[in-house]
């Protein structure tokens, strides 16, 4: 089990955090679950609604949409951001290829939590414009 401080620590590497302060992590970081995972285990399955996000602390995952992988994701990523954030059904698979450990933050605390702290809410917000805009021709 990760301390709160461990978890803050991972945290200040994720890019959706990437512009929250270390206190505001923290806050983060005691709302979420760790997950283990096994090769071949679900983490959500496309077409299906999905009440958190994960954060991949090690191993890897396999995203894909119908057969067809869609990336690989590993150590510092977040997937199922977007379901999160806009309470639709996932749009993908998310399967673990090897043994993979998580922290899950679920959407009631998450937005609890945005709640009581607008800044946390800025952050995110401007890491995930920051991101948009990566992806945007010059």
């Amino acid at each position: 089990m990760l301390s709160i401080v461990e978890k803050v620590i991972f945290l200040q590497d994720v890019n959706i955090f990437s512009e929250t302060t270390t206190e505001n992590l923290g806050y983060i970081a005691s709302i979420t679950e760790e997950k283990f995972f096994e090769p071949k285990q679900n983490i959500f399955k496309e077409n299906q609604y999905a009440d958190s996000m994960y954060i991949i602390v090690s191993g890897k995952v396999l995203l894909t949409r119908g057969e067809k992988e869609i990336t690989r994701v590993g150590k510092n990523e977040a997937i199922g951001t977007w379901a999160l954030l806009d309470d639709e059904l996932t749009i993908a698979t998310a399967t673990a290829i090897e043994n993979t450990h998580a922290l899950q933050i679920g959407r009631e605390d998450f937005f609890d939590l945005l709640s009581d702290h607008i800044e946390i809410t800025q952050s995110i917000f401007k890491s995930l414009v920051m991101r948009v805009r990566k992806l945007l021709p010059n």
